[in-house]
């Protein structure tokens, strides 16, 4: 059996790279280490993670399974600012669930890029019994 030590990177592929390094960079916070010398990907870098957005060659005829998607803790802080922001600036929002169990428990919003990615901001703090608000109930608070 191979030993794998970590992960070096993983990618997220975009329809539009400006486009996408401004999500992920001025909206998510995200830090730009800046484009790869190939001009089509630019890496972004949150805790111990790179994260790379690759512009595709070509737009995909059909969108994503549902189930894919790419998972950032948060604080309740940020959760709750989030829902207020992604609700300003027109973001499409999938859903705000609370996870009751099994290996990841919390507070989940789910949230597409503007390439159609689903992304999920997680709070882990949330527990069962907790209060569960809506989207719009957090947003407008």
């Amino acid at each position: 059996m191979l030993k794998i030590e970590g992960v070096t990177h993983w990618s997220i592929p975009v329809n539009d790279l400006g486009e996408a390094e401004k999500f992920y960079g001025d909206l998510l916070g995200l830090k730009n280490l800046g484009r790869l010398s190939n001009n089509v990907m630019a890496c972004f870098n949150v805790g111990d993670h790179n994260i790379l957005l690759c512009e595709r060659r070509e737009l995909p005829d059909k969108p994503e399974d549902d189930r894919v998607h790419h998972s950032f803790t948060v604080s309740p802080e940020t959760l709750n600012e989030a829902c207020k922001v992604f609700k300003e600036k027109k973001v499409d929002v999938v859903e705000l669930y609370y996870r009751k169990g099994g290996y990841f428990p919390g507070r989940e919003l789910y949230f597409t890029d503007p390439s159609g990615n689903r992304l999920e901001l997680r709070d882990p703090t949330w527990k069962d019994g907790m209060p569960e608000p809506s989207f719009d109930e957090v947003a407008d608070s």
